[in-house]
């Protein structure tokens, strides 16, 4: 592996065997006509309204996200040990996440510190006893990847609240079938459009314990001021279900009702796409008006299910990243399948000082950061930012946890200069029902556009792009 990471594409004796379609396809395509169709992918963009929001920066929040034409290649058989990998790891976050609501076992088996689960602010102690449907908390979990070797790849950290991205898989492919039709005919593509009958099907197989008949599921969305309201909304569409705001919902006698033009019609399922502190401002931030008063205690009664449920923030957390591959072993009696990234937890003192010491060596994180936002590339850093976080470190430790900088296999991919190598990770969506686990093939491959760059999120000036699965052997 080479310092500037493992090429997905090239191997040490020529292409690789899954990208030999793409690779006879880009030296047959000339390059003003792969710049053409790029700028027919950005038109597809803006007309369809794929966008995502930044209100960080001034001027218009709306962005369409950086699209890029050259797929990122799987063979079938890497993506069957990812598989079995992101099953045995989602049963597990689950188990995890049902055992510190309930028994608490694997803390009183000192197996993770119980501070770092009860002094967390993602615990809700309000979920403390509440069984829910098939004990599953993340029904909808995005564990993001990265790649270092023919065989290496690790998970980057575990999205089990309010997972974001899939619209952006299912739209990449819609786009880049109607850009190239005839290379998914030359080529045996796992597809991925029927993401949402998945997901609309793991939604129904968890109604309530009180659900009367076939359970009406939907969408709930904080509205359009929200950064992934295009989801939302794509979404909706897509499984066929109300996409609906908290205004639109009421509870009356624990049970949890729409607004429509015919009257009220009970809810069973909601998709909820805002957090915890919004959901129900009698028990949570009384000052919300995204959520919908009284629809905890609905919740408690029995009478609604939530995905994801409240409390599963618990498993974002990055300092409990740490602690999976045991959870893996505790609960499921197996070793991982899949591998962290060594992590120094900086509440501990001697990690602490072994992080200070390196800091121009390693990726520091914020704990319950995310978006790319509050954390340091060491390597990349100025003398200020590591002067900064030294400051940062010293006075909140517990904030923070710090990773290796590690070689992320690059990706070619067409940039102003060219084609050229960028480096990318993979965001595969896991869906846990009461019938089953359901992975759509594949998952969303984010790319670092500026050279060099390891970070992918869009917010950070990263792009996406398709991503295939090969459906035959190999």
């Amino acid at each position: 592996m080479s310092a500037a990471g493992f090429d997905e594409m090239q191997g040490p004796d020529g292409t690789r065997a899954p990208y030999a379609l793409v690779d006879a396809w880009l030296k047959s395509l000339p390059r003003e006509q792969l710049a053409l169709k790029r700028r027919e992918a950005e038109g597809l963009f803006r007309r369809i309204g794929i966008t995502f929001a930044v209100y960080t920066e001034g001027g218009d929040p709306e962005r369409l996200i950086p699209f890029d034409l050259i797929p990122r290649v799987l063979a079938q058989a890497e993506w069957q040990r990812l598989k079995l990998g992101l099953e045995q790891r989602v049963k597990a976050l689950n188990a995890f996440i049902h055992d510190v609501y309930h028994n608490r076992e694997i803390l009183r088996a000192g197996r993770v510190p119980e501070s770092l689960i009860l002094n967390n602010p993602q615990f809700r102690p309000e979920m403390a006893g509440l069984d829910l449907p098939g004990h599953i908390y993340s029904h909808i979990a995005g564990i993001d990847m990265v790649r270092t070797g023919p065989d290496e790849y690790y998970v980057l950290e575990d999205n089990c609240r309010t997972p974001s991205g899939v619209s952006y898989m299912v739209e990449n492919r819609e786009v880049m079938l109607r850009l190239f039709p005839d290379l998914f005919r030359r080529g045996l593509v796992a597809p991925v459009a029927h993401y949402p009958d998945e997901l609309l099907e793991t939604l129904r197989s968890v109604p309530p314990p009180n659900c009367r008949g076939e359970p009406t599921v939907v969408l709930l969305t904080a509205g359009i001021h929200n950064s992934a309201y295009y989801e939302h909304a794509f979404l909706a569409d897509e499984m066929g279900i109300e996409l609906v705001e908290g205004a639109d919902l009421l509870v009356k006698n624990d049970i949890c009702y729409m607004r429509t033009t015919r009257g009220l019609a009970r809810v069973d399922v909601i998709y909820r796409r805002i957090d915890d502190d919004f959901l129900d401002p009698l028990v949570f931030n009384p000052e919300s008006m995204l959520g919908v008063p009284g629809l905890y205690f609905a919740y408690r009664a029995g009478n609604v299910n939530l995905a994801n449920a409240i409390g599963a923030g618990i498993a974002d957390d990055k300092a409990v990243y740490i602690h999976v591959p045991e959870m893996i072993r505790f609960y499921l009696g197996e070793q991982p399948l899949l591998s962290n990234v060594p992590t120094f937890d900086c509440r501990n003192p001697d990690e602490l000082q072994h992080v200070l010491a390196n800091l121009k060596d390693l990726v520091v994180k914020e704990v319950h950061g995310s978006g790319g936002y509050g954390m340091l590339v060491g390597p990349q850093a100025t003398r200020e930012q590591l002067a900064q976080f030294t400051a940062l470190l010293k006075s909140r430790p517990y904030d923070y946890i710090a990773q290796p900088t590690l070689a992320l296999s690059t990706v070619p991919t067409f940039v102003e200069q060219g084609i050229a190598p960028r480096h990318v990770d993979l965001r595969p969506f896991v869906l846990s029902g009461g019938d089953r686990i359901r992975i759509v093939p594949g998952g969303l491959t984010r790319v670092a556009l500026r050279e060099g760059s390891l970070v992918v999120n869009s917010s950070q000036g990263g792009g996406t792009k398709d991503t295939w699965v090969l459906e035959g052997p190999g």
